[in-house]
């Protein structure tokens, strides 16, 4: 228990440092990959506490690994600091990050004695441009035991429930024409994408629970006087499983080629990301962070009957096929927001979220040392790594 006491007691010596870089990512949203001063402020605050960074790894500027400590059981925190567009830190990351560098904070003093290496990934572009996928393709996460984050979010979860995913970017060329005097002569691009629209929603009902398939137009034309000869559209393909997004984009496709054959426009459809995989919760690692983390005083409501579980997607998913990985959800008071909302993203540099701030490092460090001083546990990450 000395230990858990030790790394809180650094954690709450910090609060203040932690609360403000939260609030200072969160004032300043910054898009994916062009998150400069927000992974810039987070390599600072651990090179401060003594952790050797590695800025711009897996030649990605606003990537950074951070090590403390050279013990053999080498365990990673992952930060996230991307924003949303239009509605900036609308998921949090700005508490994902400060929560990430608290916990590191609460373990830098402990980890040769615990025997431990604490390794702090800072990642770009979860929101849809796969850092960590990147990261882990590129040999960042090589060596890594296991890894954790948490995540803000309206309730209180110790196991994550994520969907595979693939992003799809869609575009029809067709032929402009004026749209009153020779509308013979064009073809029609946004007509080619209704139709794959109308064909997608009819796909719907013939899909799984955990499928999904949405999307917007990017461009949707020039002007009402010209035919349009050129559309896009952003399209999300999900299922359980990345097996599962693999048999549904050939359905999805054949939509997209529908609106083509109809019209006469050409298609092209692109992978604008790499697939994010669903996220297989390590057993052992979700129990400890959530003893930790009801120690400290936070709840774990039961859902309600029927209650659909929330899903979203993140490319911590891809770690947590690589190694044992959590993703809790740390409640904050979020009103009858949720998380890509305007008004969630007020929520997250609220009182409620300093405190899923300082929480939420103090339940990823106890965890941490878990599974440095159960043998079982140690013993299990070393060997399956």
């Amino acid at each position: 228990m000395h230990a858990k006491e030790t790394a809180q007691q650094a954690i709450v010596a910090a609060r203040e440092r932690l609360v403000d870089l939260s609030h200072r990512i969160h004032a300043d949203p910054e898009l994916a990959f062009e998150e400069h001063r927000a992974s810039g402020w987070v390599a600072d605050e651990l090179e401060r506490a003594g952790f050797d960074v590695r800025r711009g790894v897996a030649d990605l500027p606003t990537a950074f690994v951070a090590d403390i400590g050279s013990g053999p059981l080498v365990l990673g925190i992952c930060c996230e600091y991307d924003a949303l567009p239009d509605v900036g830190h609308a998921c949090g990351h700005n508490v994902i990050a400060a929560a990430g560098v608290g916990a590191a904070l609460g373990l830098a003093g402990l980890a040769d004695d615990l025997g431990l290496t604490v390794r702090v990934f800072g990642t770009p572009a979860e929101e849809g441009g796969g850092g960590k996928v990147l990261m882990l393709d590129r040999g960042v996460f090589a060596g890594t035991h296991a890894a954790m984050m948490v995540h803000p979010m309206p309730r209180e979860r110790a196991e994550a429930h994520m969907l595979a995913i693939s992003n799809l970017e869609v575009t029809y060329t067709g032929k402009a024409a004026h749209a009153s005097a020779y509308p013979h002569e064009g073809i029609n691009a946004a007509d080619a994408l209704t139709v794959a629209q109308v064909a997608i929603g009819l796909l719907r009902q013939h899909l799984l629970p955990t499928d999904r398939v949405h999307g917007i137009v990017t461009r949707g034309g020039e002007a009402p006087n010209i035919v349009p000869a050129r559309t896009s559209a952003a399209y999300y393909v999900r299922a359980a499983d990345l097996e599962g997004v693999e048999a549904l984009r050939p359905r999805v496709r054949a939509c997209f080629e529908a609106g083509a054959t109809a019209t006469g426009a050409t298609l092209d459809v692109q992978e604008k990301t790499p697939p994010y995989a669903e996220f297989r919760n390590d057993a052992a690692m979700v129990a400890f962070y959530r003893a930790n983390a009801e120690a400290l005083g936070r709840r774990f409501p039961e859902p309600a009957p029927n209650e659909p579980a929330a899903v979203g997607s993140s490319d911590m998913g891809n770690v947590s096929r690589a190694m044992p990985a959590i993703h809790p959800m740390v409640a904050i008071d979020a009103g009858d927001s949720g998380n890509h909302q305007p008004e969630f993203a007020r929520h997250c540099a609220s009182p409620s979220a300093d405190a899923a701030v300082v929480e939420g490092a103090t339940a990823m460090a106890w965890t941490c040392i878990d599974l440095a001083t159960d043998e079982r546990q140690r013993d299990r990450l070393i060997r399956v790594g």
